[in-house]
């Protein structure tokens, strides 16, 4: 090869592999739009403590969390205070929330990925809005489809898989279409999820009373301690009292939860009255409605005659008064928080679940021996524990 010819390659070389710098340039700079953002937050200008309100909007329902006086508190459900570790939660993970992916792609594809406006109704997605005191959205975006991924495992769920990812779009981009790893699935504006669920609590029970619509039906039960039979007033001569049906009247308001709360609830029926006494001293009286086939609406009044004063033991020993005295008023401080914390309580009308409420609503007939149970086992006193 002469001199030319080199010079002549020299060149051809030279020019190709302008050309490939040049076309691999447009290429990189085509796609980069797409993936500058991969790996970043999502919303980026989140300052969680200057969160105030949370915005969730879907057809035809809405959500609102608001912070007042330093608490977070459900709108919907008339200003009821919100759970806030949920909310805590939410928000430190919506702070931490990175792109996976990101497409470049039009309007008219929205719909498909169920990215329009909540307010269009089919195909849209649920607005979420983080605001600050005065109102404003510092965040927004509208969550989309969600990405649904395949077990390798069978599953009862059917072959659509499990939510692990969904697409979203930013409030201030209406181009790029971002994916991220959390389907974020709580966020649905059902207010009821958001109620904190903190409630009373009936611990040693003493005496029961239940004041039924029909008088008939109404009975009252007593025990003289913790570890004594339950007893019956005013039994009749026709009737068998069975010890052993008690058990789960007396238990169940042990850990009572409720469903949801209720706004403005009315009722024309004449409700059941409960009262439950406790050698605590507390006193809860219930006010309880049939609201559906499957809940109750209840009204809550509680109270509580606590000692002020321990009375010293007739031989106690000057070394044991201050221990003595202490868990006293440890004692007396933890049931006054506990009677505060519950008195804040009757404000609200509750939704209550059927099956946490039935037990204690038996018909007097209810707690006698059945006709084909023998009469002896009317009055077989119960084991202590199991009588509480």
């Amino acid at each position: 090869m002469n001199r030319k010819q080199l010079t002549i390659l020299i060149v051809l070389v030279a020019l190709i592999g302008g050309a490939g710098l040049v076309l691999f340039n447009r290429q990189s700079n085509s796609w980069k739009p797409a993936d500058a953002k991969l790996g970043q937050k999502l919303f980026p200008k989140l300052a969680v403590n200057d969160v105030a309100q949370i915005h969730v909007k879907q057809s035809g329902a809405e959500l609102n969390l608001v912070k007042q006086d330093d608490a977070w508190r459900v709108k919907e459900r008339g200003n009821y205070p919100a759970n806030f570790s949920q909310i805590s939660e939410l928000l430190l993970k919506a702070k931490d929330l990175k792109i996976g992916q990101s497409e470049e792609i039009g309007a008219s594809q929205f719909a498909k990925l169920e990215l329009l406006d909540p307010a269009k109704g089919t195909n849209s997605g649920t607005l979420v809005e983080f605001k600050d005191q005065s109102g404003k959205a510092t965040q927004s975006a509208i969550l989309g489809k969600k990405l649904m991924k395949k077990s390798s495992r069978p599953s009862e769920l059917g072959d659509e898989g499990f939510p692990a990812g969904r697409y979203v779009l930013l409030g201030d981009d209406s181009k790029n279409v971002f994916l991220i790893s959390d389907a974020l699935t709580e966020l649905e504006a059902k207010p009821e999820n958001w109620l904190k669920k903190d409630f009373f609590k009936v611990e040693k029970v003493r005496a029961i009373a239940m004041v039924s619509t029909n008088a008939t039906n109404s009975w009252k039960l007593t025990r003289e301690n913790e570890s004594s039979a339950w007893s019956l007033a005013d039994v009749k001569p026709t009737e068998q009292f069975d010890t052993n049906k008690v058990s789960g009247v007396a238990n169940s308001l042990s850990a009572p939860s409720f469903v949801d709360v209720a706004i403005d609830a009315k009722s024309a029926e004449k409700p059941t009255l409960a009262t439950l006494e406790t050698f605590d001293g507390f006193t809860y009286s219930l006010k309880i409605v049939k609201a559906s086939e499957e809940n109750y609406s209840l009204n809550l009044a509680v109270s509580a005659n606590l000692p002020k004063e321990r009375t010293a033991g007739k031989d106690e020993k000057p070394e044991d008064k201050t221990k003595l005295d202490k868990e006293f008023a440890d004692k007396k401080k933890q049931l006054e928080d506990k009677l505060k914390q519950e008195k804040e309580l009757e404000k609200w009308t509750y939704v209550v679940a059927k099956w946490t409420i039935d037990p204690l609503l038996r018909d007097r007939a209810q707690l006698m021996v059945d006709k084909k149970e023998a009469p002896e086992k009317a009055n077989r006193i119960l084991d202590p524990v199991e009588g509480k």
